[in-house]
């Protein structure tokens, strides 16, 4: 798994052609991972208001229906986005974990679960090719515009099919491979169609699907 950003899922801030800064918009990669580098910039990319437009969070968590006291992983938590909102819906006796290899990412989210007391979450500083969680620990593995980053999948599979909770599930949200005006370069997406192959070969099956993300695929896989 390479990450300069898995899980410390990052993403970057141009101007559209609207002349509107929107989080991950397109770019070389070359200059993608320049911009990882500066950890400040990275984390006001991520949290830019601009990117709610597209990336549409709330509706994301609606779709998942979480229950109160779940377990989630949060793979590539980076400045905590989709993180503190998970800990909302799962509510005090869940349990979030915030997993990111970039510890710039896990200080500054520990900074943000202090200042904003949210008790209900655990950041991970995590190895590249594995989360660090227990077995049978979690219900819910999100991973969302980090999976084209992981440079193992079929081991980083196995190992999440054991972190997984009996009946739990593996949610990826990445960016379609076309030209978009956010996100990576093409070169770098990987196309639904084959991370449905890739999650079938691995032992999982295809649960459900959203469609409403503009530029996004939602997939819900469970186990075999």
């Amino acid at each position: 798994m390479r990450l300069d950003r898995l899980p410390a899922l990052v993403l970057t801030a141009v101007l559209s052609p609207a002349g509107v800064a929107l989080p991950q918009a397109a770019a070389p990669a070359p200059e993608m991972h320049q911009r990882h580098a500066d950890a400040q910039a990275y984390i006001a990319s991520l949290e830019d208001p601009a990117r709610d437009a597209w990336q549409e969070p709330e509706a994301v968590v609606k779709a998942l229906r979480l229950r109160e006291g779940e377990t989630v992983a949060d793979i590539g938590a980076g400045s905590g986005y989709f993180t503190l909102r998970l800990a909302r819906a799962v509510g005090e006796r869940g349990r979030v974990y915030a997993v990111d290899i970039n510890p710039d990412m896990v200080r500054h989210l520990n900074r943000r679960l202090r200042d904003t007391g949210v008790r209900n979450v655990s950041t991970v500083l995590s190895d590249p090719a594995d989360p660090l969680l227990p077995d049978a620990s979690v219900d819910r593995v999100l991973i969302v515009d980090t999976w084209h980053h992981v440079e193992d999948q079929p081991a980083y599979l196995e190992r999440l099919k054991r972190v997984l909770k009996p009946g739990g599930q593996v949610i990826h949200i990445d960016f379609q491979k076309r030209e978009l005006p956010v996100g990576p370069p093409l070169s770098m997406k990987i196309a639904r169609e084959d991370l449905v192959r890739q999650m079938e070969a691995a032992g999982f099956r295809l649960a459900s699907e959203h469609t409403f993300l503009p530029y996004q695929y939602f997939l819900v896989f469970t186990p075999l």
